[in-house]
């Protein structure tokens, strides 16, 4: 039996390449037309067939289900060359253990600490701003965050000729893994500067961060960081730690989701604030009502309400793992239909944030869907930016925290203006990136400015 071979298949297949092409050129636009087709919509990739679920519920019973909807397929194959298996592409029956090893760094009450480093690369960030300059966004959100990474990780011990080698090295993957996703073999031999780049990349950064985690271990020395936990940590079953190469795969990663994605999620929220003026205004009010000009810091976050719920919307309009991918791992059935082992299934965050029978007016950015006193919030399984179940984000607080602070910080001080006449897409890539987005930085005035370089952090 074909896999799902009972669902409807989707139109404008291509002999040989099935979908690839929708999938190249406009894949967002694809993948929010498949729920008129069902339920379950089955389309092709080349010669692989793969089932898309368009539905919150049938999402939830596979991230409920993850021993038999499991992290595997040619889509994991991909992730698991470039990021090696960490804790988000390894398969369920190393999983539990990874997660016991790694949960200690992501403990609650390791945030304060975390948020104190997150302000302090924040303010040191946009303080090299200029009243007028251009900015190109998602660069500049990029060190920000890789920044904050590399302190909570390894306590600075990174040098920034090394955090700018990372950085160049983990584009270079994100931009290329998700044409080699698509691509089928033997085909993708064709990209050969394309994949001389990729493995280029992919070498050197595990040789950088491997270098660190080596001297590190020879040191002996706990500093109190995410390197030093992940090095002690040991699992109380066999009372086993993690090998250094298991602790590069953890630590590269943890640098993808606490650098890469979560700028992209800052970068998309300026990007829809400068947009939405009256939103920004009320923004404005709020930072300026609870921080007073100076910084945000954690027991902040709670007065931070729009705040908030700009950040939740970003994530609702623009999740960084905007598709994700799961293998059957024994015959089963799902939405009524039997699944052959080894199915290829697909799920979309971007797909169900964008139904408009979940949300109405799916593609108005809407901070108050989320705020206190106004229309209650859709149901949790209709919101999976960061996934579910078992194998749900680790630092999914933790990359809220982030975002929450530099936004209401950066507004303090902070306009950035969309420039005349420039479009912003997102990027087709791994991560919904926004593409080619410049603004100008504005100063909101000297008596803020003021206040905050007198809050300690400048």
């Amino acid at each position: 039996m074909r896999t799902g071979s009972t669902v409807a298949a989707a139109p404008g297949a291509l002999p040989l390449l099935g979908h690839t092409l929708s999938l190249l050129r406009d894949p967002l636009r694809f993948l929010t037309s498949l729920s008129a087709h069902g339920d379950l919509v089955r389309i092709r990739i080349g010669r692989i067939e793969a089932i898309v679920v368009c539905t919150p519920e049938l999402v939830r019973q596979i991230l409920l289900k993850d021993r038999i909807f499991d992290k595997d397929g040619p889509f994991h194959d991909r992730s698991r060359e470039a990021l090696g298996d960490g804790l988000a592409t390894c398969p369920h029956r190393s999983h539990r253990r990874q997660r016991r090893l790694t949960q200690p760094a992501f403990h609650p009450a390791r945030l304060p600490s975390y948020a104190q480093v997150m302000t302090k690369q924040i303010t040191e960030v946009t303080a090299s701003w200029q009243d007028g300059q251009v900015l190109d966004v998602l660069p500049e959100m990029m060190t920000l965050t890789a920044r904050t990474a590399v302190e909570t990780m390894f306590s600075d011990a990174l040098p920034r000729a090394a955090l700018s080698a990372v950085l160049d090295d983990f584009n270079t993957i994100l931009a290329t893994i998700y044409t080699r996703v698509l691509i089928p073999p033997p085909l993708d031999r064709l990209l050969v500067v394309t994949n001389r780049r990729y493995d280029r990349a992919r070498a050197r950064l595990r040789r950088i961060i491997g270098r660190v985690i080596t001297d590190r271990r020879a040191s002996g020395v706990d500093r109190g960081d995410l390197l030093s936990t992940l090095l002690t940590a040991r699992d109380p079953a066999d009372r086993q730690g993690l090998s250094d190469t298991e602790i590069v795969d953890q630590v590269i990663t943890f640098f993808l989701a606490g650098s890469e994605t979560t700028a992209t999620t800052l970068a998309w929220a300026v990007h829809l604030l400068a947009g939405h003026p009256e939103v920004e205004r009320r923004l404005h009010a709020e930072v300026d009502a609870v921080l007073a000009g100076a910084v945000a810091r954690f027991d902040d976050l709670p007065k931070l309400e729009l705040t908030s719920g700009v950040v939740t919307e970003t994530l609702r309009m623009y999740p960084p793992a905007w598709i994700l991918a799961r293998a059957t791992t024994t015959d089963t059935h799902l939405g009524g239909h039997p699944l052959p082992a080894g199915s290829l299934l697909f799920y979309s965050p971007y797909l169900l944030h964008h139904r408009p029978d979940l949300y109405p007016n799916p593609e108005n950015f809407d901070p108050d869907r989320w705020t206190d006193g106004h229309r209650a919030p859709p149901a949790r399984e209709a919101f999976i930016p960061f996934a579910g179940g078992a194998r749900k984000c680790i630092g999914d607080t933790f990359a809220v925290t982030e975002i929450t602070l530099a936004l209401a910080t950066l507004a303090t001080r902070w306009r950035l203006c969309l420039l005349p006449g420039r479009h912003v897409h997102p990027a087709r890539a791994v991560l919904l990136q926004p593409r080619g987005l410049q603004m100008r930085a504005t100063l909101r005035s000297l008596s803020q400015q003021h206040s905050i370089r007198d809050s300690g952090f400048w």
